[in-house]
């Protein structure tokens, strides 16, 4: 199967810039791939599609304000960092712009000095290790010099930073939003549970690979980023009993569900409590063993995250679907509009 069978024409204008002001007025198409219908909401329909006794599994990572803007102590040159994942106690992995200019040893200052970055390895393609020092707590540094790293494709500034976390985000240790969930408010989800559908959270720290083009033409021979995942006891509890008692399991967005299945994967069908990195490649031919249906915002052409949601019905049924929402005008991405597909077992 090659990348460009999931290639679709994208007019640019149709990538969202900036969010909605309410969070569940964004269009929502139905993608009932059973009964090969679609139809066009509102967010808040969302409520209409759900039954009492389905579990609606949600990502509770928090994005950190990751990008840094800092001054190389010997010369005084400007220099970004992003932060993308911690390695242990103070050392994190980073992107660096730009990189040439950071040697192992440079030190780098933010904020006059209420952080300093040492470096203490190079990695490929602007990748350094520093070693964080500061005073106090690292995260409460972090939200006073920091900021949201909004995806490469994104040109707006960001004037509220909350509308890039999810109402429920807790969980700190994300380079993006897992963006399904941005269209949920706490009212909705009460109303949500009001009606008798079960709420469980997992934990996947969205990498900044989610964003990276694929680079070559076969889908065999693509590699997946490593993302880190935490499914606790209480939420395997609540997902096995609502699949034994024959109730539907609906992801939101591609974390919550990449998290799911590798965790099935490796029990066998069966959800446990677990923790790891998972490099989960789902693209068509791919048998679910958890989830029957996804929450998802629109993806661009030729990303594995087009290829995940095909895998649940199929390739040609999510690209007519997408063709209709580019007709209808739909936001596309991080701040757009969204999708629920009901999967081939739904």
């Amino acid at each position: 199967m090659k990348v460009e069978d999931f290639d679709f024409d994208l007019p640019e204008e149709l990538i969202a810039q900036t969010p909605l002001l309410d969070r569940t007025s964004s269009k929502l198409l139905i993608a009932d791939y059973p009964n090969n219908l679609t139809k066009h909401e509102t967010f808040s329909a969302i409520l209409g599609e759900l039954n009492a006794g389905d579990c609606l599994v949600l990502n509770d990572t928090k994005v950190m304000p990751a990008r840094l803007m800092g001054i190389k102590e010997e010369t005084g040159a400007h220099v970004e960092v992003l932060l993308l994942t911690q390695i242990e106690g103070d050392h994190w992995e980073t992107l660096v712009k730009p990189a040439k200019r950071v040697k192992i040893g440079t030190k780098i200052t933010f904020g006059n000095g209420l952080l300093t970055a040492v470096c203490t390895e190079l990695k490929e393609h602007g990748g350094r290790i520093f070693r964080m020092e500061y005073k106090g707590l690292f995260f409460e540094v972090l939200d006073q010099l920091g900021e949201m790293p909004l995806p490469p494709y994104i040109h707006e500034k960001l004037e509220d930073k909350d509308r890039y976390q999810t109402v429920y985000a807790k969980e700190q240790g994300s380079a993006a939003a897992p963006t399904a969930g941005l269209h949920f408010t706490k009212s909705l989800l009460d109303e949500i549970r009001a009606k008798g559908v079960k709420i469980a959270f997992v934990t996947l720290h969205v990498g900044l690979g989610t964003f990276r083009p694929v680079s070559v033409d076969s889908i065999n021979d693509h590699e997946m980023h490593s993302e880190f995942y935490r499914v606790s006891k209480e939420t395997a509890q609540t997902i096995n009993e609502v699949k034994n008692a024959g109730g539907k399991i609906i992801a939101v967005g591609t974390t919550s569900t990449r998290t799911l299945e590798t965790v099935a994967t490796k029990f066998e069908g069966k959800i446990e409590d677990d923790s790891g990195w998972t490099s989960i490649f789902i693209y068509p031919g791919y048998e679910f063993k958890c989830i029957d249906g996804m929450i998802t915002n629109f993806h661009l052409p030729k990303s594995t995250l087009v290829m995940l949601v095909s895998a649940l019905t199929s390739r040609d049924f999510i690209l007519d679907a997408y063709n209709e929402a580019i007709n209808m005008r739909y936001r596309f991405f991080s701040f757009g509009d969204a999708m629920f597909i009901k999967g081939r077992n739904y």
